[in-house]
Formats: structure tokens, sequence, C-alpha cells
């Protein structure tokens, strides 16, 4: 074989080794979920899974109090539907997995969890609940369980509680875990530390951080969908991810106290837009923030009829600066914002409640400025003129001299030249009727009249 052909093969050779597609390195996708579950993580979580692509393992590392149920089902509905393994690691220590976060921790291929956490309290809430009539009940016996829920709610709550208990039953059943605490966690919001856990097969694994979860969990087999895979997460690159803007966006503006500010601004803002035409900035800002607020309420759960006492609260406060009725509608106009506001957000699920620190202040700043504020500013617009040329209609004063049509008045201290249509006699009392430049024209005042006196 001759060098040139020598030459060539390995030329090939090397051509075929860099055009030859690169075997991708596995990696480890971690989203971070801290605080209460809400649109904003269960966007999150939906858009993670969806890019996940070659992963190898998604890893939801979580610290949540609860959150919305609307929310949690959306995430578990992601979870179920993923080709790809998605482990929930409770983490750092002292992170807990409360209440919608054990759903989703049941609901995952790995449950894991690091020291010092805790799962549990799962039992659903509903705000506006009416509580049920005292029913006499048969003296306690000495050791029995304390009262459930299920005693203790109306028919709603009980609905609830088995609807929530059959979810998490459906979801431990799938993947071979701990049923009965499943229900106990509903039922009687049982909770468990991290070892607890453990021990009584609620979760798979304890790590302190995640390169030891990757250890941990490599070679195991977990079921996705019709298929089973092998782990093989040894060494396995990790990549935390970020969130786009929108998701920061809504991360934000569906906070409910956020969500409530905006909404006020807008109304605000547009009603001294239409008070003072050609302002613009308050018309703009209204604007701007009704619409980001009206994005929030679309995703959260909104009391529609909170959302109306608030409207009509605004409105007789308003209303209260024009009409005067001695405080009546004022002091209704306050109850009806403060009870709408307290209505406005319809579900009890932890970090999804208005602060009612927040609901009184606004309440007592939007009572003293409709109704002090707008009030002295209305009464101000109503008062007569005191100074300028629109000052002197209607002034008193007296003639100057006699004189039929044209001649001079004392009005003010000042001699005025007038114009009258009717003649009029040295001493005699006019009014100011309208004023042309420096002439006026002036009317007799009828004495018999005593409004027409100075």
């Amino acid at each position: 074989m001759s060098v040139f052909t020598r030459i060539l093969m390995l030329l090939c050779i090397s051509l075929i080794a860099h055009t030859s597609p690169a075997q991708a390195v596995p990696h480890a996708l971690v989203l971070d979920i801290q605080g209460a579950i809400g649109p904003a993580v269960a966007e999150d979580v939906h858009n993670t899974l969806a890019q996940a692509g070659d992963a190898g393992l998604v890893i939801l590392r979580m610290d949540t109090p609860g959150g919305l149920d609307q929310s949690m089902r959306k995430i578990i509905q992601d979870i179920l539907a993923s080709p790809v393994p998605v482990a929930t690691f409770v983490a750092p220590q002292g992170a807990r997995a409360a209440s919608a976060g054990t759903y989703i921790l049941y609901a995952s291929h790995i449950a894991a969890m690091s020291p010092a956490t805790n799962l549990g309290a799962a039992t659903p809430v509903q705000i506006g609940a009416l509580p049920k009539p005292d029913i006499p009940r048969s003296p306690s016996v000495k050791g029995s369980s304390p009262e459930t829920p299920e005693e203790s709610g109306n028919p709603m709550q009980h609905k609830m509680v088995n609807d929530a208990t059959a979810y998490i039953r459906s979801l431990a059943q799938l993947r071979h875990r701990n049923v009965e605490w499943a229900e106990l966690a509903v039922r009687k919001a049982a909770s468990l530390s991290a070892d607890q856990a453990l021990k009584m097969g609620v979760i798979d694994l304890i790590a302190q951080d995640i390169p030891q979860l990757l250890k941990k969990v490599d070679g195991r087999t977990v079921s996705t969908g019709n298929a089973s895979v092998t782990l093989h997460t040894r060494g396995m690159r990790i990549e935390t991810v970020e969130r786009n803007w929108r998701s920061r966006l809504l991360a934000v503006i569906s906070d409910p106290n956020v969500a409530y500010v905006l909404m006020l601004l807008g109304i605000y803002g547009l009603f001294f837009e239409l008070a003072n035409p050609g302002t613009i900035l308050p018309g703009v800002i209204g604007g701007i923030s009704l619409l980001l607020a009206l994005f929030a309420f679309q995703v959260l759960p909104v009391n529609y009829a909170g959302l109306a006492l608030i409207f009509l609260g605004i409105g007789f406060m308003i209303g209260e600066a024009f009409v005067p009725s001695f405080g009546a509608l004022g002091l209704g106009g306050v109850i009806a914002f403060v009870a709408g506001s307290v209505m406005l957000m319809d579900t009890g699920a932890p970090g999804f409640a208005l602060s009612l620190s927040l609901i009184f202040a606004v309440a007592a700043c939007s009572a003293a400025f409709f109704i002090l504020i707008i009030g002295m500013a209305i009464r101000a617009r109503l008062r007569p003129v005191v100074t300028g040329a629109e000052e002197m209609i209607g002034l008193l004063g007296t003639a100057s001299e006699d004189f039929d049509g044209t001649g001079h008045v004392l009005v003010h201290g000042e001699i005025w030249q007038a114009v009258s249509t009717v003649p009029l006699t040295n001493g005699q009392s006019i009014r100011v009727s309208n004023r042309n430049g420096l002439t006026l024209q002036v009317d007799p005042v009828q004495h018999n009249n005593p409004e027409a006196l100075p």
C-alpha cells in the first residue's frame, strides 16, 4: 500500500470521526420550588419537563407550605405524563413539603428528603365554608382518636376531604408507597419527619444534597408511562433551570396582595383620568395596572362577589364626597370595601390569602382620600370666586350720581363706569350683573327682597 493511499485512509477515518454525532452527556435538570404552589410554579414545572428532552432526570428541589389545588393537579399531571423520570427532593435542611407538596412528592418517580425536613398536613381547606351547627356529642372516651375534619366540617368539606383522600391513595398505589399514612395525612393532617417517612415507606431515600441523591438513585428502575427506565445518574452533570421572564412576572403579579394593589391602582388611576381629562399619566398607569390585575385574577381563585363588593364600596365612598349623607354612604362604603377584600381570594391555601393589615390600611387611605380630600376639592370648587374679573359678578354697590343709561357707581370701594337699562338715582343700591372691560353692567336692587340686601 502506497504512502498516498495510507494518508487518504487516515483522512477519511478522521473525517468520519469528526462528522459522527457525539454521544450526549447525561445531565439532570434541577428546578427550585420555593414558597406557595401557584400558577407560576405550575408553568415552571410544565416548561421544565417540556424541555427536558435527553435529560436523564428532572429534580424538583422543594420547600413549600402548600398551595392551590388546581396548580398542584397540573403539576402532577405533567409528572405522570413525563417520559423523563422526576425526583422530588425536599431540601435544604429545614424545608418542608406540606399540603400540596405532599401530593407532588407522592406522584414523583423518586421521593427524597434531606435530614431535618418534614411532609404532611395535606387536608384540603376552602375559605368561605360555613361552620357546621353544633350537634350534641356523646362524652369522649379516654384514648379515643381526636375529631377528624370530616366529623367537624360540613357536607362540602366532606366532599373535598373524600376527593383528596381518593386522589392521594391512587398516587400512593401507583408509586407503591404507604397508602394508609397518605390517607391519614389528608383526613387527620398527619405529618412526618424525614426519618419517619423513610421507615414507613412514604419516601424512597434520604440524601444530604443533590450529588448524594444522584449516587443513591443510580441503578434504580422506575416506570414512566408504559416504559421502565433504569437510572444511570452517577457522575451526572447538574443543570439548574432558570425561570423565564414570563414566569417571573406571573410569580410577582399572582401574589394576591400584589394583584389586589394593582387592581386598586388601576381603578384609582382611571378615576383620576376621567375626573381630569388630559392628565394622561394616571390613565396610563391605571390602564396597565388594571390589565395586569385582570391577568392575575384569571389564574387566581377569585370570589366575584367579593370583587363586586369592592367596587360597590369604592362607589359609596365617592358618593359620600358628592352627596351630603352625614357619613352613611362613607361608612357603608368602607364596610363593603373591607368585606369584599376579605372575601376576594376564594381559597384558604397557604400563601394565597390577602393580608388583613394591607386591607385595613388601604381601606382607611381610600376612605380618607375619597371622603375628605375629594370632598374638600368639590366644596372648594363650589365656593364663589373671590379673585379676578369673575369676582365682580354679583357684588353690591351704590350709584354715585343720577344717570339714565351711562354713569358711575361705587363698588368694592372703587368708582366704576356703569351702564344700566333703567334710570338710577344717587345712592341707590345696585348689583353687578356683568362686566365688559372696565365697564360694569348693573341692575337696581329691590329692597323688598331680603336676599338682595348687602
